[in-house]
Parts: structure tokens; sequence; C-alpha cells
């Protein structure tokens, strides 16, 4: 320990230095519970090894279908039983996702095997042949082959690879960080165990969480605070037709232009396209409507590019030269707002056959209805998961 250098101790510094121990002692517990957990679980174990709050979906055999169940959360560091023993051997599904507390976009962990979800509630259902008719959405679940009756344990992992203990405490950095309570690095990227501390006690103050509270209860009302600062930041889209909705955004990036997409709207969903505070002044938004009769389009707005793929276009000029096509995007005004959502309904959209009239701003009634404070959203990106039977 290095030596004070005065006598005299603030009652501060007092309470950071004992605030560390603590807490250094309780991660450490943290981690020898869970991993007695483990090895007393029987049944599929499926376990969090990342820096994100999980909300997990599992499918598994079940005489001729396959029984697809969510959401499972998982805090980081924690596992849970998915599915008791004895258990079935062949293959079970595994899909992902981070909480929307999290910023950054919503991370995925995927695979190749299409089954349904509702994605915006706890459900229990047998796979159907086709998820839309149903009220469900698809998702790419990963295969993990079980060939054991009494326990398997699957993981979560990142890029880099965590223990439990150490994914809890990444964890617990990276809610304070996305909660507004700013957790710096130093020069090579790690961070003061006193300032992580102090992030801790100022939060625990400003959330009048029990001097006993614990580690648990600290992860949820972190996530449920981080919940609350994400819906109020931020560009939201939401779905409010019968039909299913292609979108994308357009911004200012520096000094040049930036068009995004597309993310696909199912009626009465929203996605959240920019998770950071709105700093400009003016956004745009493309939306085209699915009939059975054609695309029906936004009935004016200002040319960006696109792509009929998954696109990020620098720069609005020269589409077709480029080789991207030309797609009228509506203007909407900030107001000094730092979170939007943007809602379409079946008056913004032409009939199928008329095209969007280009202007060079949006005149009155031509932008969707806005409102502040986005509701939730989906996501792309992938991540690796391991698996393993519980005596690895």
């Amino acid at each position: 320990m290095a030596q004070a250098r005065s006598s005299k101790l603030t009652k501060a510094g007092v309470f950071a230095a004992l605030f560390c121990v603590a807490l250094a002692a309780l991660f450490v517990f943290a981690g020898a519970t869970s991993a007695q957990q483990q090895q007393r679980a029987n049944g599929w174990q499926i376990c969090n090894e990342t820096s994100y709050v999980i909300e997990a979906a599992t499918g598994r055999p079940d005489n001729r279908a396959i029984l697809v169940q969510g959401w499972t959360r998982l805090r980081p560091g924690e596992c849970r039983t998915a599915i008791t023993s004895p258990l079935s051997r062949g293959t079970h599904y595994l899909y992902g996702r981070t909480s929307p507390a999290h910023r950054g976009g919503r991370q995925q962990w995927a695979g190749d095997a299409i089954l349904c979800v509702d994605p915006s509630s706890s459900f229990t259902v047998e796979n159907p042949p086709q998820c839309e008719p149903q009220g469900l959405e698809e998702r790419r679940f990963r295969r993990v082959q079980i060939n054991k009756r009494d326990s398997w344990r699957t993981s979560f992992a990142e890029t880099q690879a965590f223990t439990l203990a150490r994914a809890r405490q990444r964890g617990v950095q990276r809610l304070l960080d996305d909660a507004g309570y700013s957790v710096p690095e130093g020069r090579r990227g790690a961070v003061d165990p006193r300032v992580i501390a102090q992030a801790i006690a100022q939060f625990r103050a400003t959330a009048r969480l029990s001097p006993n509270a614990t580690e648990d209860q600290l992860i949820d009302a972190l996530e449920t605070a981080a919940r609350r600062r994400s819906g109020q930041v931020g560009l939201t889209l939401c779905n409010r037709t019968n039909a299913r909705l292609w979108t994308a955004v357009g911004r200012r990036r520096g000094e040049g232009w930036e068009s995004r997409g597309w993310w696909s709207l199912n009626p009465n969903s929203c996605v959240r396209t920019i998770d950071e505070v709105l700093i400009q002044e003016r956004y745009y938004v493309y939306a085209s409507m699915d009939t059975a009769e054609g695309p029906r389009l936004l009935r004016s707005g200002e040319i960006f590019c696109t792509s009929p793929s998954r696109f990020a276009v620098l720069g609005r000029d020269d589409c077709a030269e480029r080789y991207y096509q030309e797609s009228a995007f509506a203007p909407i005004n900030t107001s000094g707002r730092q979170g939007l959502v943007v809602e379409f309904d079946e008056d913004n959209f032409l009939e199928v056959g008329m095209q969007s009239r280009v202007v060079t701003h949006a005149p009155d009634g031509a932008s969707p209805a806005t409102r502040e404070a986005p509701r939730r959203g989906l996501a792309p990106p992938t991540a690796p998961t391991e698996d393993r039977g519980s005596g690895d």
C-alpha cells in the first residue's frame, strides 16, 4: 500500500477505501457462489460470461415439435437452468439478445436455425410453420448438440474472454456508464477501482438503495436506471400501420451525410435507430410499406442514397453513379429534444404506384407525427457462445 501523504483522512476517503474493499469481497463471493451453483446444478445451464444483461430464448425437442421458450434474463456473470434434467439427447437451440438498457444497439448471439419468438413478452410456444400469422417474429437460433442426460452448460461470451466473476465486475461498470454515471478509463484502458466505488456510492445514494442491498439488487437497479435513460435519448421509429415497414435514417456525420438501413418493422412495433443524444436540429427518415399490390412510399422528402441490401452510405450525391438507388427521406425537426419517437401511420403513405415528391425542405404536414421519449428497440450484430458438459 502506498504511504499516506497526510496524517489526516477525510470521511469521504475512508468511505471510498472501505467501499473498495467491500466491493472486491462482494465480487469474489459472487464468483465463488456462482461456481458452487454450477457444480451442483443439473439440467441445461446457460451462463452469461459477458458484461451485458442478456435475455435468452431456448428451443428443445418435444416429441415431433420444437418447444420455444423465452425470455430468461441473465445478469452479467450469472447462470440459470433453462431446462431441468433429464435432458433429451440431440439438437437444442439457443438465442440471446442484450437488454435495451445498453447503448450501442442490441447485440445478438445467433445461429442459422430460424424459430419463432414473441419479442416483447414472455412466451412458450410450439414452433409453428410460419411466425407472422401467429403474431410472432423470426429469430436465428444457434444449434446446440446435447449428448448428456444429466447436465450440460452453454455460455454466452464476448470476443474478450471473461470469467464469471470478471464478467460481473465489467457488467457493473458497463451499467454505471449506461445509467449516466461516468467511469473513465485510465491510460491503458484500466479503471481505478476507487472510481468505480465512488460511482456506485453515488448511484446508491441517488437511487436510495438500502445499505443492505445485494449485488443482484444493485445490478437490477442500474439496469432500470439505464433503461429509463435510454428511453430519453436517440431516435426511435414506430409502425402504427397494419403492414410491415422497411425503414432507414439519414443524418449528418462530421462534415458529410450518411444514410443507413434497413430496419424491418412489424405492425405496432418500434426500433431505436440512433441510441445517442440527438445533437442535430434535423434528421431524416425513410419508410416503405409492404402491401400485396406493391410498396407504398412516403409522400415527400429529400434525396438520400439507399441499397436493396443492408447499407451504410456516406454522402447523398451522385447515388446512381455510385450504383446506389435514390430514395426520398422525410425531414424530422428535433426542436432541441435529446430523444424523439417518429410514428408512421397510414396517412403518411401514398397509394401503390405513386412516387414520393422530392423537395428541398419538408412542407407542413409531410412529416409523420412525433412525440418525446422512445419506447423500445431491436437490432443486429452477433457474438460467440460456448457450450460444454458440466464436467469440463
